[in-house]
C-alpha cells in the first residue's frame, strides 16, 4: 500500500526571480554572441534558455484545503499539502486533490430489513480525503468508491435491524437512531479507510416501508397503538375499581358479598372501559329475584 509522503518544496516566490534573472542573463549572452557573429557561442545561451523555459513548468499553486500529488516518471514522489506558491521538479506530474469536507446523499435504496420486510432507506455521509496517496493510487476513482461503498454500508445496515421494535429492548431503525448511526459510521470507516477517506458523520435521511406493504404496516402500527392504549385504560380502570371497593369497605357504606362485589366490579369496568357513553338501568328488584 502506498503511504502519503508530505514534502515541503522551495517557495516559488524565491525561485521565480532567480529564473527570470537567469533568463535575462542568457538573453544578454545570446545578444552578445549574435553581435560578435559567433555561431558557436550562441549554442550555450540557446541550451540555457531551453532549460530555463523547462524550469518554468515546475511552478505549482496549492489552494487552501487542497493538495498537489506529484509523480515523477511513474513513481510517487510526494504530496504538497501546504497552501501557497511552490517550485518543484518540472518533470513531475501534478494532480490536484481537494481536502475539503464533502457530503453525499445515497439514493433511496429498496432493501429488506432484519425481519424480511421491504423498506426504503437513504443516508447522508459527510467525508473528506485524509491520505492523498491512497486516494489517488489505491482505488481507481475515490469519489465513485465512496458512493458505492456508502450504498453498500447502508444496505448492510438495513438488513441488520428491523424497521420497528417488536419486543422490549430490541434495537430498530425507526427508534434507535443513535445506535444505528454509530453502526453505520463504523461500517463506513472500515470500508473507506482503504481509499484514504475519513467519514466524519453519517445518518439516516430517509426511512419508510415500501409502497406495496406500507398500508398493511400502517394498520399493524395502529393495532399496536390501540392495544397499548386499551391496556393502559384497563390498568387504570382496575385501579379505580380497587380504590372504590376499598373506600366503600372503609367507610362502612356497603357490605357486599362475593356475588354483589363481582357484579359491581363488572359494572364499573364496563363504565370505565367502554368507548361509548353508558346508559343507566334502574333495577326494581334485587340481585337474586
Amino acid at each position: 500500500m502506498i503511504r502519503e509522503k508530505v514534502i515541503h518544496p522551495p517557495s516559488g516566490l524565491l525561485a521565480l526571480p532567480v529564473l527570470l534573472a537567469a533568463a535575462g542573463g542568457t538573453l544578454w549572452l545570446f545578444v552578445q554572441a549574435a553581435q560578435a557573429n559567433a555561431p558557436r557561442s550562441m549554442a550555450l545561451p540557446v541550451v540555457l534558455l531551453l532549460l530555463e523555459l523547462i524550469a518554468l513548468g515546475g511552478f505549482v499553486m496549492v489552494q487552501p484545503n487542497e493538495a498537489s500529488v506529484l509523480t515523477l516518471f511513474g513513481r510517487y514522489s510526494g504530496t504538497v499539502k501546504e497552501g501557497g506558491f511552490w517550485w518543484v521538479n518540472p518533470f513531475t506530474k501534478k494532480r490536484r486533490i481537494s481536502l475539503r469536507t464533502r457530503n453525499f446523499e445515497t439514493a433511496k435504496l429498496k432493501v429488506n430489513d432484519a425481519g424480511g420486510n421491504p423498506i426504503e432507506i437513504g443516508a447522508i455521509v459527510v467525508w473528506r480525503v485524509t491520505e492523498t496517496a491512497e486516494a489517488m493510487f489505491e482505488v481507481d476513482d475515490y469519489e465513485n468508491y465512496v458512493k458505492v461503498q456508502s450504498e453498500s454500508a447502508v444496505r448492510a445496515l438495513a438488513s441488520s435491524y428491523p424497521y420497528d421494535a417488536h419486543s422490549s429492548g430490541e434495537a430498530a431503525l425507526s427508534s434507535h437512531t443513535t445506535e444505528v448511526a454509530a453502526n453505520l459510521m463504523q461500517q463506513l470507516s472500515d470500508r473507506l479507510a482503504k481509499a484514504g477517506v475519513l467519514a466524519s458523520e453519517a445518518r439516516i435521511s430517509h426511512l419508510a416501508y415500501s409502497p406495496e406493504i406500507a398500508q398493511a404496516m400502517l394498520q399493524r402500527q395502529q393495532a399496536s397503538a390501540i392495544i397499548a392504549a386499551r391496556y393502559k385504560i384497563v390498568e387504570g380502570a382496575v385501579g379505580m375499581v380497587e380504590n372504590a371497593l376499598e373506600l366503600l369497605a372503609k367507610k362502612n357504606i356497603l357490605h357486599l358479598d362475593d356475588e354483589r362485589r363481582a357484579a359491581m366490579v363488572s359494572n364499573l369496568l364496563v363504565v370505565l372501559c367502554g368507548e361509548r357513553g353508558t346508559q343507566p338501568v334502574l333495577n326494581t328488584g334485587t340481585l337474586y329475584t
